[in-house]
């Protein structure tokens, strides 16, 4: 942010620049060559007043007199100078291209000077090859003119004076580029840097931490107000979350005492009453043991919204392996058997006890979902920089539709087996999974049944 606040300080600043600047260098250029044509007509109207008499008897001693008045006005203000008779014949020229007499008679300003008219402008000299500035005024008296003075400077000598002009400007322009530049980077980095660190507040927010707070002292009065605001929301939702926490911990233990008190009477009602009631018994104990286990699944869910352990290097290869085997006994009650298959030496960032968590559900439901004599693979590789567990079973699978809806909570297939789970296990072992900054998919195992893929990013 602070270098897109500089960048548009530089940007505005140097389209001002270019505005204001441009216009005054072009300007600054025609003045300097209208002040040089003024200076230069006020310059040869003094040396035709110098010349007018010598003009009038152009005898070899007068002709000496006027090349004299030339060439010291040429050699002290660096111009051409060149006299002219009543035809156009030069009389005098203190820079001739080439030797001999010469006439300047085809020369628009000399023959509007001996038109008895003053002429000033500038034009390209074939002759010379560039451009000039002139003057021409015409060497006359009592209505009678006897011949013409032209002044006449190189356009290099504008071009120069203009060039120095134009590096002042843009040594100018670099100082104010310089100074906005720095004044910039400050007023930019008061102002990005309580913009940065409110973000990295609310990123941490977002992942979870609900203790992180923004400076409130810092940046323009807005930043201020609006980090204020943040501090509170998030002390507000601080403050809700704990009370969700608090009300689902209490709420639990408060609903599993009298489910296990509910548990422990008909038990005793069932040996009362005797082979009869038996029946009803078995089914009202199912009914608080799928109790029990949707109260220990909401629990869970909540523990998993609101985990904040720390994360460390987990050993991926010996927590799957340890609780895959943990499964087998139980598994084998129900006639299934579980194939680990594990590579060593997987590595990954998790908070303690993630991994078992969602290695217990997703074998859990594996073995719930495979028939009698199938079996469940666990196994563990690295793909790419990651880390995947894949816990596949040999049951039924499910359908593109349903594995859409597999991570919703409280969410049960249709075909599922009457009694099972609470439908949070997936939405647990999802949110876990995705706390640790991993995903969570399911797929259509080879061969048929439904396979678990847990992707974890690789610690090394």
């Amino acid at each position: 942010m602070t270098r897109r606040l500089l960048a548009g300080y530089l940007i505005l600043t140097v389209v001002v620049l270019v505005v204001l600047m441009v216009p005054l260098g072009i300007t600054h250029q025609h003045n300097l060559q209208q002040d040089l044509l003024l200076r230069m007509e006020r310059d040869a109207g003094v040396v035709a007043s110098l010349v007018q008499d010598d003009l009038r008897d152009p005898t070899p001693v007068h002709k000496a007199t006027v090349a004299s008045i030339a060439d010291r006005y040429a050699t002290e203000t660096g111009a051409r100078v060149a006299v002219t008779g009543p035809t156009g014949s030069v009389i005098i020229d203190t820079d001739p291209p080439a030797p001999g007499q010469r006439s300047l008679s085809t020369r628009p300003e000399i023959r509007r000077a001996l038109a008895g008219n003053v002429a000033t402008g500038s034009r390209y000299s074939d002759t010379l090859g560039t451009d000039l500035l002139y003057v021409a005024v015409p060497v006359a008296a009592s209505g009678t003119v006897y011949g013409a003075v032209r002044l006449t400077y190189p356009g290099s000598e504008i071009a120069g004076r203009s060039r120095d002009y134009w590096l002042l400007l843009l040594g100018v322009a670099a100082i104010t580029l310089a100074a906005v530049a720095l004044i910039g980077w400050l007023i930019a980095r008061w102002v990005a840097r309580p913009l940065a660190r409110l973000e990295r507040s609310a990123k941490a927010v977002g992942e979870g931490d609900l203790t992180t707070r923004s400076p409130e002292n810092e940046g323009p009065a807005e930043v201020r107000a609006l980090a204020h605001r943040f501090n509170v929301m998030v002390a507000q939702v601080q403050e809700l979350v704990g009370s969700q926490e608090a009300f689902v911990a209490d709420a639990s233990h408060q609903l599993r005492t009298p489910l296990t008190a509910m548990r422990l009477r008909i038990d005793s009602l069932g040996y009362a009453a005797g082979p009869a009631s038996d029946a009803d018994a078995d089914a009202a104990i199912a009914e608080v043991d799928r109790l029990s286990r949707l109260v220990d699944g909401l629990l869970a869910l909540a523990r998993a919204d609101l985990r904040e352990e720390p994360v460390t290097r987990r050993d991926v290869s010996a927590v799957v392996t340890e609780r895959a085997t943990a499964w087998q006994d139980l598994a084998a009650e129900s006639g299934v058997t579980i194939d680990v298959r594990v590579e060593p030496g997987l590595r990954a960032r998790l908070a303690d006890g993630v991994l078992e968590q969602v290695v217990d559900n997703l074998v859990d439901n594996a073995v719930d979902a495979s028939p009698e004599g199938g079996t469940v693979f666990v196994g563990g590789l690295a793909v790419d920089g990651q880390v995947q567990v894949l816990i596949t079973d040999q049951g039924r699978g499910m359908t593109p539709e349903e594995r859409l809806h597999a991570f919703d909570r409280f969410w049960r297939s249709p075909r599922a087996k009457p009694g099972g789970g609470s439908g949070l296990g997936l939405a647990i072992v999802d949110r876990l999974v995705r706390g640790s900054g991993g995903e969570v998919r399911l797929e259509d195992a080879p061969g048929g049944g439904l396979r678990a893929v847990v992707v974890l990013p690789a610690a090394h």
